[in-house]
């Protein structure tokens, strides 16, 4: 089983930086670990993910070249570092986790709300 507690969002302007962390309880080391935003009205989509070894990770075009997802499976966390945000990207923002080769995340954190002023 695992757990997963996000932290670090908040409010911030146009342009800025946050960076959300996920400290995940349990064995999530042959896990593919995701951030997964669902914007007010929209589905949630998934905007960055890293496998296991980290020698694979998976950004949303929109945020390419921005965001970066890293994991540090001996300390047990995941981090989203998202520069030059945007306000389309409000939202709230989950990690989750995998197996690798499922299609679906089957953990889930409770969220962390990120607010991205014009």
């Amino acid at each position: 089983q695992v757990q997963l507690v996000e932290s670090g969002g908040g409010l911030v302007q146009a342009g800025g930086s946050l960076r959300l962390s996920c400290s995940v309880s349990g064995d999530f080391s042959t896990y593919v670990m995701g951030w997964l935003r669902q914007a007010p009205g929209k589905e949630r989509v998934v905007v960055a993910a890293i496998a296991w070894t980290a020698s694979y990770t998976y950004y949303e075009d929109s945020v390419k070249g921005r965001f970066t997802i890293s994991r540090n499976n001996i300390r047990n966390t995941v981090n989203l570092q998202m520069n030059n945000l945007k306000p389309e990207e409000t939202g709230v923002y989950y990690c989750a986790a995998k197996r690798g080769g499922d299609s679906d995340y089957s953990f889930w954190g409770q969220g962390s709300k990120v607010t991205v002023s014009s």
